[in-house]
Order: C-alpha cells, then structure tokens, then sequence
C-alpha cells in the first residue's frame, strides 16, 4: 500500500508496538491513532480537562504534519476511565471542535496503559481535495 502516508511523532511506542501516529488514505481520509496527555515522555495535565486538552493537541500536530487542522476533523472519539468526567472532557471537546461539530462519541473504559491517565482520544479529519 505505497500511497498511503505514515506520520509518525517520535513517541516511544510508536517504535516498541509497530505503529503510525496518523495513516493518510488515498480518498483523503486521515486516521489519527489513540492520544493521551503524554508530553516529551511526561504527562501534561493532571485532570481530566486538561488532559483531554492536551491529548487533543497531540491530535491536531499530527494533522499538522500532512497540512490538515482542526476545520478538517470529521469524527472524535473520547475515552474516559470515569463517568463523573463526562463533563470536563466533554467541555474540553466543546471548546476546541464547537465550530467544527464532527461525529463525536465518549467511551467509559477501564483503564489505560499508565493509570494517570485518564483520558484517550482519537480524531478523524478529511481533505476534501485529493487531487492536492
């Protein structure tokens, strides 16, 4: 699959479990994988808002890389370790996709790989002009 784009952001685990941070497909759909507030090895954030700030941010630098922004997002999905943090993450969605309104879904799950982390995003975006 040669005309597929890999980005990688440099995250250690990228390397240790064989994965791309975003994969661009040739009909202008860019998958971004799962997100957390880890920053330069350390986690951003202690609560759940700023995490999901921050693991959003992560998000939108890897759309950066193949020229896409927070306008071209289509779809999010959140990842929550607690319902009582529906709000604050639903609050940091707001402030950053209110304009955009992607497809959007919150998911309560168990756990995560460091158990500071409290919230995992993934995000969705489309270039509507291939032929760029």
């Amino acid at each position: 699959m040669s005309d597929l784009r890999r980005v990688a952001s440099g995250a250690p685990w990228e390397e240790t479990f064989g994965y791309s941070r975003a994969v661009e497909l040739p009909n202008g759909l860019v998958l971004v994988s799962g997100c957390t507030s880890i920053v330069d090895g350390e986690i951003a954030g202690g609560g759940p808002y700023e995490q999901a700030v921050n693991a959003f941010n992560v998000a939108l630098e890897a759309l950066g890389q193949v020229g896409l922004g927070r306008d071209d997002v289509v779809r999010t999905r959140m990842y929550i370790t607690h319902a009582r943090d529906v709000e604050d993450v639903g609050r940091a969605h707001k402030e950053l996709f209110d304009a955009v309104r992607p497809a959007a879904s919150m998911i309560i799950v168990s756990g995560f790989v460091d158990p500071s982390l409290v919230v995992e995003v993934e995000v969705e975006a489309y270039r509507g002009d291939t032929a760029a």
